[in-house]
Order: structure tokens, then sequence, then C-alpha cells
């Protein structure tokens, strides 16, 4: 049996963190994959803020 690497773990927990100001404990009551896609969805959100930064912000 493979367990998750604790390093991946803990990048995803600080990301979210730092993005969302979400405590730790509900940080670490998410199942693994709503924390996954938690992170694909801020990853989004901020590739598309940096977009409209680029397009715009000259």
């Amino acid at each position: 049996m493979m367990r998750y690497p604790s390093d991946a773990l803990w990048q995803e927990i600080a990301y979210l963190a730092y993005h969302l100001h979400w405590p730790l404990d509900e940080l670490l009551d998410l199942e693994h994959m709503d924390r996954v896609r938690m992170v694909r969805a801020v990853v989004s959100l901020n590739e598309r803020a940096w977009q409209v930064v680029r397009e715009y912000g000259q």
C-alpha cells in the first residue's frame, strides 16, 4: 500500500492556506481528492487573474 507523500500533502495545505486563509484543521479535514480539486481550482483562478494582468495591466 502506497501512502500519499507527506511533502506533497503539506504543499497542498500551504498553498490553500496561503490563498484561501482557511485554518489548518479545515484543510486537514478535506478528503484528499477534494483538496486536490481545490488546489486545481485556485491554480485556475490565479492563472486567469494573471492573464488579465498581462493583457490589461500595461
